[in-house]
């Protein structure tokens, strides 16, 4: 065997142990959501939130379903009903979902800036286990409450794409919905966020 082929073999060998053992290990996904962070900060990703502000005009609104139980990390049962009056930031994630990990800082950033403006996050784990939620969240430090479904969730946030963001303006009308990973920290979607209360 020539000296260039038994390299490459050595090279691929380790690639494919790191890689496997990535898997094994379950770091997988946060390694490949530090990845897709790292693109979006480049801007050769775009994951551009569109704002309904335009449209509104001439769309009549529609009404948001807020009968959804739920159960936050302290184990306190809530119904989405009990934040009428607020903006409720909706978004359906998963520990295991690497673009849900990508965009997750962001919205701990957008959390942190909007929790005081009448704006409930509502971070919904779709994870079989709510305990590896839990551990992934407190481990990242962030500020914003996660929860499960305690309940069946309503047709209109059924979806098969993670993740999936749903904006309700104080009102109970439904004025965003973004399927797959997004850039929610941005000037725009902040004003965006205040203009509907």
């Amino acid at each position: 065997m020539n000296k260039k082929l038994k390299k490459n073999l050595i090279e691929y060998g380790i690639i494919g142990a790191v890689l496997i053992g990535l898997f094994v290990t379950g770091l997988h996904t946060e390694v490949f959501g530090f990845l897709q962070r790292g693109i979006l900060a480049t801007g050769i990703m775009d994951p551009k939130i569109e704002e309904k502000a335009d449209i509104a005009a001439v769309t009549p609104a529609k009404g948001a379903v807020l009968d959804l139980n739920l159960v936050n990390s302290k184990g306190e049962k809530v119904n989405m009903e009990q934040f009428r009056g607020k903006v409720i930031f909706l978004n359906f994630w998963a520990t295991w979902c690497p673009p849900c990990i990508a965009e997750m800082p962001g919205i701990n950033k957008l959390y942190q800036d909007v929790k005081d403006d009448n704006v409930e996050f509502i971070m919904l784990s779709v994870d079989q286990n709510f305990e590896k939620a839990k551990k992934f969240k407190d481990r990242k430090g962030y500020g914003f409450e996660i929860y499960k479904a305690a309940g069946p969730i309503p047709q209109m946030y059924s979806t098969r794409s993670i993740p999936t963001t749903y904006v309700i303006d104080a009102d109970g009308n439904l004025a965003l919905t973004h399927l797959g990973m997004g850039d929610f920290d941005t000037k725009d979607f902040k004003q965006f966020l205040t203009e509907l209360q």
